[in-house]
């Protein structure tokens, strides 16, 4: 038989590297000191946690990838209090959570972004833009046409109120 693949957290060792943390942070408030930082351990878990999530096939192929694990690891720092051991003996998942869906906002918000950028070339007035030495009035409507052509402006879904529902 082969040995068992260790997984790339060990989660005793992380909830051992939690309940520790988290008696540090209670002993700080109650001699009125400063919160202690957060442990190179529990960070590099983090890290490991939120490299591993964005290689699902559901968020490998965004550009801004490394902008969604800054944002997985900031939100996972943010919520670290929340983590409570006696209720839970489980911070992988926990923490899982809280970057998969860090992962869905970052996503939301660059696609609105993208939206806006979208619309902006869509609607903008090029005779406007001044053209740039060398280049003539063809290559410009050129260009906008490609550009008009190839932008897909994705309207973000609206949800109906509830009133406009009872309405009908």
């Amino acid at each position: 038989m082969s040995a068992k693949k260790e997984h790339y957290v060990n989660n005793k060792d992380f909830l051992a590297a939690m309940t520790a943390y988290r008696n540090s942070v209670l002993e700080a408030k109650k001699a009125g000191k400063q919160k202690p930082p957060v442990t190179d351990y529990i960070g590099e878990c983090f890290l490991k946690i939120a490299n591993h999530l964005s290689y699902r096939p559901n968020f490998i192929n965004y550009t801004f990838r490394d902008d969604m694990i800054s944002d997985g690891i900031e939100n996972c720092l943010q919520y670290l209090d929340n983590f409570n051991p006696e209720t839970s003996n489980n911070p992988f998942a926990y923490f899982t959570q809280i970057i998969y869906y860090a992962f869905i906002r970052s996503i939301q918000k660059e696609k609105k972004q993208m939206t806006i950028k979208q619309r902006m070339i869509q609607e903008a007035n090029y005779d406007d833009m001044t053209l740039q030495p060398g280049e003539d009035r063809e290559f410009k409507n050129q260009f906008t046409e490609f550009l008009q052509k190839n932008t897909v402006i994705e309207e973000p879904t609206k949800s109906k109120d509830k009133k406009t529902k009872r309405k009908k």
